[in-house]
């Protein structure tokens, strides 16, 4: 049977996709591409905010229109949305045969075969502290990066965040399997740049070995055959010291810190029950500005409650200041179940977009002018692929993590290669992104 896959969501979903697609295609199902020209089609859901659960939905229903074509045959919900609202869509969405949380994805070749055997509806609930076992991967990405999910879960308690009722607790994986994981890519793909995601992945290993063994994993991974290692989620609290000196002076380690502040306010911090101070995460970004080789990116919430025009002036004023290399805004959602959707002081929707499309101009004037000043410097980029509107290949440095960043549009008088490393001088800007030739 043909089979076709949706994934929606974080880098952390594409995993649990990839993983889903090892079991089917070991299981003897042929992935397709074609929506009409599958027998099953498979929605792998998110479920974090408002915004994530409305594409879910609407992917669903899309989807579910193959169904009356005849087409497909049995269509399969997946992921964060049926793990946190399977009861109430069970009875609201009768398109969808099956149902299935988080961590079932190896039944999912057992519960297709049980559906066309009786051709009854199922639901695949499962207890939100269980991790997903590892196993074969199919990439979806280019075949020369790939995630690697290092930690399911998150316990750090945020009031704003639903992912800990939904995945439950940090739970890591062993070292030894994560390895293996990755040599298999390796081998079989020929990837040449890991990923490493988790809700936190500065907290990786003190739920199993009882302290944090970031290093120690990164020592392993690093012993492997390639070029790139790149971290992504590290809350302020945990990068410390010894990580930043040993990401420093590691080769294989990009200097890119993907540090999530949130806000800047510490009347909202508290309120969010971020584990750092304003003083605290100054004295932090300018202990990392010292290095002189990492990029910084992060992200914040804008419109969570209580926060006052004070409030926001000193979180705009932060990100003039800092000019942080990268960023990402997001407006707060009120989220089922969460301490932050019962406070008081709920900010209006048109003072969060007000707030939200500020604070993305103040960050495009910031790349903006860090694009024109890099013009005559060299870089190494990683060829992705091409845009045929511009006829020119396109790229990424190190500074530069895949789908959320700036890219390099190059030239090349000679033969290049997907996924190979280039010399690129930088000649020119557009916008965010930079234009070079290889030289």
């Amino acid at each position: 049977m043909k089979v076709g896959v949706i994934s929606l969501g974080c880098d952390k979903n594409r995993v649990d996709t990839e993983w889903m697609l090892g079991h089917l295609t070991d299981a003897g199902y042929r992935i397709e591409q074609d929506p009409a020209a599958c027998d099953v089609l498979i929605v792998n859901t998110c479920a974090f905010i408002d915004q994530a659960k409305r594409e879910a939905i609407d992917t669903v229903l899309e989807m579910a229109q193959y169904k009356d074509t005849g087409a497909c045959k049995c269509l399969v919900v997946t992921g964060c949305l049926p793990q946190r609202y399977m009861c109430e869509l069970e009875s609201e969405m009768p398109e969808v045969d099956i149902w299935m949380g988080t961590a079932r994805y190896a039944e999912l070749p057992s519960a297709l075969e049980d559906f066309f055997r009786t051709h009854a509806h199922a639901c695949y609930a499962n207890d939100r502290v269980a991790r997903q076992s590892a196993g074969k991967r199919v990439l979806t990405t280019p075949y020369h990066y790939a995630y690697l999910k290092i930690a399911e879960g998150c316990s750090n308690g945020c009031t704003y965040c639903a992912i800990p009722s939904i995945r439950g607790k940090f739970t890591s994986r062993p070292i030894e399997e994560i390895v293996e994981e990755a040599q298999g890519l390796i081998a079989e793909y020929g990837v040449k740049e890991l990923i490493l995601v988790a809700q936190d992945v500065g907290r990786y290993g003190q739920d199993l070995y009882g302290d944090v063994r970031l290093i120690p994993l990164l020592q392993a991974l690093s012993e492997l055959d390639v070029h790139w290692i790149r971290l992504l989620y590290l809350y302020p609290e945990r990068v410390s010291d010894e990580l930043l000196d040993y990401m420093a002076h590691q080769d294989k380690i990009c200097k890119y810190l993907d540090m999530p502040c949130q806000h800047y306010s510490d009347m909202i911090l508290s309120k969010m029950h971020r584990k750092i101070t304003s003083q605290q995460l100054d004295a932090l970004i300018g202990k990392i500005r010292s290095y002189g080789c990492f990029t910084l990116r992060s992200t914040f919430i804008v419109g969570f409650p209580q926060e006052s025009e004070e409030d926001y002036r000193a979180l705009e004023d932060f990100i003039r200041r800092t000019r942080f290399d990268r960023c990402g805004f997001f407006a707060y959602s009120k989220e089922d179940g969460t301490l932050a959707a019962r406070m008081e002081g709920q900010i209006p929707d048109a003072v969060k977009k007000k707030r939200l499309k500020a604070l993305y101009a103040v960050q495009r004037e910031i790349m903006c002018a860090d694009q024109c000043a890099a013009i005559g410097q060299t870089v190494e980029v990683l060829y992705d692929g091409i845009d045929y509107d511009r006829q020119m290949f396109v790229g990424r440095t190190q500074a530069d993590a895949p789908d959320v960043d700036a890219v390099v549009y190059f030239t090349s008088a000679e033969p290049v290669e997907i996924g190979n490393f280039y010399t690129v001088r930088i000649v020119g800007t557009d916008r965010e992104d930079r234009i070079g030739e290889r030289i």
